[in-house]
């Protein structure tokens, strides 16, 4: 973010003018985005033609799918790193037990091993973050432009069925939920993969007796989201 300094240092000495702030990045355009999920949404609107529902959904996917499955594997990497740095660790630590068996060149591979997967950790993790909230970004921005687009095309009778409020709170409140949703949901697959992988190492470790722990970690898990959704029922 060092390219935010120049106008920090105008803001500092001057108050800023709408002149002085960056142009939008065309591929974050409200105009680009919006054009491309339209095209994507009038080929779900002609499925009716052969007594198929129209899906947004499916637009979405079809408009910023391969780029959000390309996100997946920083992801991938990032998750797959903190599973191998404990092992690459503990070949280090037995290095320096009595009667170790670990070479002095074996334990040296052990603390680049670590140090590599540190500079992986620090290279993937705020990327990640950066994309999937930019892919966000675009996925909010697209359907407010489609929505916006669709408000000019209603008719008078259209209208007076629809309040203001209600095409605000969609294109203020509603739609944020893209933002929040595309950044947890790569771990709805990865999570599963690090449980089996850490399971495997631990079991190797530890034998039979790591089941016992593996247990309860689902049950708490399971009993907090139960409570969970009580809770918010009852609050709500």
């Amino acid at each position: 973010f060092w390219w935010c300094n120049p106008i920090f240092k105008k803001g500092y000495k001057t108050p800023l003018e709408e002149s002085d702030l960056y142009n939008v990045c065309p591929c974050d355009s409200s105009d680009y985005l919006g054009s491309k999920l339209d095209r994507e949404w009038t080929k779900q609107v002609k499925r009716k033609d052969v007594g198929k529902k129209p899906s947004l959904l499916r637009a979405l996917l079809h408009t910023f799918g391969i780029q959000y499955m390309l996100v997946g594997f920083v992801v991938f990497l990032e998750e797959g790193t903190k599973v191998i740095q404990p092992i690459l660790l503990g070949g280090l630590i037995r290095y320096f037990t009595p009667n170790s068996t670990v070479g002095k060149l074996e334990a040296w591979m052990y603390a680049l091993g670590v140090s590599l997967c540190a500079i992986v950790l620090a290279v993937s993790h705020h990327p990640y973050f950066f994309c999937v909230q930019r892919i966000g970004m675009q996925m909010r921005v697209a359907c407010c432009s489609l929505m916006y687009r669709k408000c000019l095309k209603l008719s008078n009778k259209a209208l007076g069925e629809t309040t203001t409020g209600q095409i605000v709170n969609l294109m203020s409140n509603d739609v944020n939920r893209f933002d929040q949703a595309v950044v947890f949901l790569h771990f709805l697959w990865v999570g599963p993969l690090q449980a089996i992988a850490v399971l495997v190492i631990l079991w190797h470790e530890l034998g039979p007796s790591v089941l016992a722990g593996f247990f309860c970690a689902v049950t708490f898990n399971t009993s907090a989201r139960i409570y969970g959704k009580i809770i918010f029922k009852t609050s709500t």
